[in-house]
């Protein structure tokens, strides 16, 4: 298995109304400094995985340029029930979906 299906293995198990991080998902998959692969792969997500629920460290919408609209990110987000202001999640630890290691 390629590592971008990893990854897209990993972020279509994030229960809807949850956000988990570029980084937890390079942790899961096995390469804890692959971060900004994790962002690659996002932006090259087939539509079955939900790449607007990947944020980074700080809550932040960091990839929300990869989705056409500057807005569409957050809409996803907000139609989750997830509040988003200044393109920060709210309450992003609370929120926080930690993705189990894959064997």
């Amino acid at each position: 298995m390629s590592f971008f299906d990893r990854v897209y293995k990993v972020a279509r198990q994030i229960p809807t109304g949850r956000v988990t991080s570029y980084g937890a998902i390079a942790k899961a998959v096995g390469s804890p400094q692959s971060a900004r692969m994790v962002g690659w792969a996002m932006n090259a997500s087939p539509e079955d995985v939900p790449a607007h629920r990947v944020v980074n460290r700080n809550g932040l919408l960091s990839g929300k340029s990869h989705f056409g609209d500057s807005n569409a990110m957050q809409n996803l987000l907000e139609a989750e029930g997830v509040i988003v202001k200044n393109n920060q999640v709210q309450d992003f630890e609370k929120l926080f979906w930690k993705p189990e290691i894959l064997s």
